[in-house]
C-alpha cells in the first residue's frame, strides 16, 4: 500500500465518530452487532466504558511514567520497579548511562517495549527507530481507547526484573469489577509461545482462555502474595468501573506493572461460549451513568 492511500484510510477513520467507528470495528473483528442501550457482556460494556467513562484523571494512570504517582498516592511507591530516565525524545537517551539490562517503555501506547538482557549486543539504532515509530503514533486511534488521546509521548527506562527461579517472569492480571477482584490472568513464555491461564481470587483454575491457548498441564502454584495482591488491586481500583492491574513477583516482593482500563481493547474472544455474558455480570455501570447525569 502506497502512503497516499495509507494517509487517506487514516483521515477517513479519524474523522469517524468514536461510537460509529467502535460499532464499525466491533461488527468487523466480533461478527456481530455491538450492543449498547443496554451493553450486556463484558466486550459490550468495555465499548460502552470507552464513550460514557472519561474521567481526566485516567490519561494519567494510562501514562507509563506518571502512573507512578497514582501508585505512591494509593498504595506506595516501595511497589514501583525501579525507574532509570524518562525523555522526551530517542535522540535524547544516553545508553553509556544505563546498566548492561534495562526495559524500554514507550509512555503513552501498548507495544513500545525495548527488553534489553545484555547492552553490549544491543542494536542501538534499530532500537532507536522502533522508540521513534512508536513515539509517532496516537494509541487512541486505534481502538478509541479515550485515556490514550492525550498523552505526552515520551520513553523512559526502569530496572530489568528477573528471579532466579524463572527464566522469564510471570505477569499477574488481576481484573477488579467495582472495586473487586474477580479474576486473575497469568501470561508466562511470553517469547517462546506465549500461555496463559485463569483462576478465581481462591486460586481455583478457571476452564477460561482468551485469545492466547490456555496450558492446561503447567500447574501455577498459587503465589504467596496473593493476599496483598488482591488487597492492592482493591485499593488501586476503589471508585472505577473496571481496572486490570499487572503485578510481578521477584525475590519474593510484589511490583505493580501497568493498569489498564480496557483489557483486550474489548474486541477479544473468550471460551468458552458465555463466558462473556458471564464477565459482564459482574460489572455494575449504574455507578457510571448516575455520576455522569
Amino acid at each position: 500500500m502506497d502512503e497516499r492511500k495509507k494517509r487517506s484510510i487514516l483521515f477517513f477513520t479519524r474523522i469517524i465518530p468514536d461510537e460509529l467507528y467502535l460499532r464499525i470495528a466491533y461488527r468487523l473483528v466480533m461478527g456481530k452487532v455491538l450492543h449498547l442501550n443496554p451493553p450486556v457482556t463484558y466486550n459490550e460494556k468495555i465499548q460502552w466504558l470507552k464513550l460514557h467513562d472519561r474521567k481526566p484523571e485516567y490519561t494519567d494512570m494510562v501514562d507509563k511514567y506518571k502512573v507512578r504517582e497514582y501508585i505512591t498516592g494509593r498504595v506506595g511507591s516501595q511497589y514501583l520497579v525501579e525507574s532509570l530516565g524518562v525523555w522526551d525524545s530517542v535522540d535524547d537517551i544516553d545508553f553509556t548511562i544505563l546498566p548492561n539490562q534495562f526495559v524500554l517503555k514507550c509512555t503513552h501506547d501498548c507495544g513500545g517495549i525495548v527488553i534489553c538482557r545484555d547492552k553490549t549486543v544491543l542494536d542501538i539504532d534499530e532500537t532507536r527507530l522502533l522508540l521513534k515509530r512508536h513515539l509517532d503514533t496516537n494509541f487512541y486511534w486505534q481502538g478509541r481507547e479515550w485515556p490514550y488521546k492525550n498523552v505526552h509521548p515520551r520513553i523512559y527506562a526502569e530496572e530489568y526484573l528477573s528471579d532466579p527461579g524463572e527464566s522469564q517472569l510471570s505477569d499477574y492480571k488481576v481484573f477488579c469489577f467495582n472495586g473487586q477482584p474477580r479474576l486473575i490472568q497469568v501470561d508466562y513464555d511470553r517469547f517462546e509461545g506465549h500461555k496463559r491461564q485463569f483462576f478465581d481470587c481462591e486460586w481455583r483454575p478457571l476452564d477460561v482462555s482468551f485469545h492466547f491457548p490456555s496450558d492446561r498441564v503447567k500447574v501455577i502454584p498459587e503465589p504467596s502474595l496473593l493476599t496483598e495482591m488482591l488487597f492492592l488491586s482493591r485499593k488501586l481500583s476503589a471508585g472505577i468501573p473496571h481496572l486490570r492491574t499487572d503485578f510481578y513477583i521477584v525475590n519474593n516482593r510484589l511490583y505493580v506493572g501497568e493498569m489498564t482500563f480496557f483489557h483486550g481493547s474489548g474486541l477479544g474472544k473468550w471460551w468458552p461460549e458465555g463466558t462473556d455474558e458471564w464477565l459482564g455480570s459482574f460489572l455494575d455501570l449504574n455507578v457510571v451513568q448516575s455520576s455522569s447525569k
